[in-house]
């Protein structure tokens, strides 16, 4: 039965889906496209084959030491630095929240951050043309801490001429889970290691005149848990330690935003 708080086009192509699901009824979810997207930026419906798209172009992003996002592989560019402090987080703006959080999801501006000391920002250029992306987002991030245990986080943004940056999606690695989630591998202080930090799927159409942004920090509180850095076990920790962390971008430590471009229909 459909709740009162439901739309009606909705409820109606929900009950379609489980007439096909679970009675067989041979309507447009049996013939129909077995993918259907929304794409943010066209802000309209598409209809797809397949999931990630065949087309799909993974685009290399790097980050330069200009803080400048780029198909350019860097080269002797120096790292940037910030202090950690698990005290004084990195505050969620909005954003893929549910379950009681107080704060409210979606789409927020991301500027309110983006006068912190401990969160660097990347952005291309204004783009001279759209720009796709569908799929599946990862950074690869090299970077060094004076801890043995940290985070690192990643958030995607889309900028407005008018500088309103709104969110598209984000993710976060633990530095003790960097290679799996089954075993813990603390870090030595100092080493340079490269971590993948999945930022799940999204799609969205950069217009014209707009710039893709990367904020990369160590966290993203309450949405993530506070890492306080000292490699103990998080259930019942109460001692903090700040940590100085290094990100890197040269042509040995290339760290990059990958993208699942699309490209543009052939005219």
């Amino acid at each position: 039965r459909c709740l009162s708080d439901w739309s009606s086009d909705v409820c109606s192509s929900d009950l379609r889906w489980f007439d096909y699901a679970l009675k067989g009824v041979q309507n447009e979810y049996a013939t129909g496209a077995p993918v259907r997207i929304f794409v943010m930026g066209e802000n309209k419906w598409r209809e797809e084959r397949e999931f990630p798209l065949v087309r799909t172009k993974y685009t290399k992003y790097f980050l330069h030491s200009s803080h400048e996002l780029n198909t350019s592989a860097p080269g002797q560019d120096g790292p940037d630095a910030y202090e950690y402090d698990p005290a004084n987080p990195v505050p969620t703006i909005g954003g893929r929240l549910c379950c009681g959080n107080q704060i409210p999801p979606g789409p927020a501006d991301q500027r309110p951050n983006e006068g912190r000391p401990d969160v660097l920002i990347f952005s291309t250029p204004p783009l001279d043309r759209d720009v796709e992306i569908t799929g599946w987002i990862h950074a690869e991030i090299d970077a060094a801490s004076s801890a043995v245990d940290t985070d690192f986080t990643a958030l995607l943004a889309d900028v407005e001429p008018s500088g309103y940056a709104r969110f598209l999606t984000d993710g976060i690695v633990r530095a003790r889970y960097r290679n799996s989630t089954e075993k813990a591998e603390p870090i030595v202080p100092g080493e340079i290691y490269r971590y993948n930090i999945d930022m799940w799927a999204s799609s969205n159409v950069f217009k014209a005149g707009h710039r893709i942004r990367l904020y990369i920090s160590s966290s993203n509180f309450p949405r993530f848990n506070r890492n306080l850095n000292t490699g103990e076990l998080i259930l019942g920790a109460t001692r903090m330690v700040k940590a100085s962390q290094k990100i890197y971008h040269d042509a040995k430590h290339p760290s990059t935003l990958v993208l699942p471009v699309i490209p543009s229909p052939s005219p």
